[in-house]
């Protein structure tokens, strides 16, 4: 069994639940992992027992032995594929940029190239003595950033 077979066994339900594949690992022991995320909304259980069922009606347990787990892409992760850039815009994200700076944006825009964010700082402006906020929107390729996240606010 190997990820482009997977890939054709779960395609299917995967579309079908409203979903898209967000990641795929196969351990060399035969562990596999399936990461999904919703188009809209959220990944509910069921979600993920329709891609399990998907899996297992193809490849026999008997047979291969394997070990299957089939998840959601979770808040605390941070994205991997455009297409959770691109279903994120316009919502705060966590960015930890290379060189070590970290901030709370709202993504504006995500193409192939990078990522746009827009988020406020405090700043030296010439003629006064405080900091003051001042609003950016900034373009950073996806070789400038180490990891985008979710920005959740618990209440």
């Amino acid at each position: 069994m190997n990820i482009s077979e997977i890939k054709d066994a779960i395609s299917g339900p995967v579309v079908a639940r409203g979903c898209f594949l967000v990641d795929l690992k196969v351990s060399k022991d035969n562990e596999i992992i399936i990461t999904i995320e919703s188009e809209e909304g959220v990944v509910d259980l069921a979600d993920c027992e329709a891609i399990n069922d998907a899996f297992t009606a193809v490849f026999d347990r008997d047979v291969e032995d394997y070990e299957l787990t089939v998840s959601s892409a979770g808040l605390d992760q941070p994205f991997k594929i455009l297409k959770q850039y691109v279903k994120a815009v316009g919502t705060q994200v966590e960015v930890a940029l290379k060189g070590g700076k970290k901030m709370v944006a709202t993504l504006v825009a995500a193409d192939e190239e990078g990522i746009t964010l827009k988020y406020s700082a405090k700043e030296a402006v010439e003629g006064s003595k405080k900091k003051v906020m001042v609003e950016h929107e900034d373009r950073y390729s996806f070789a400038e950033v180490n990891s985008v996240t979710p920005f959740v606010v618990f209440e």
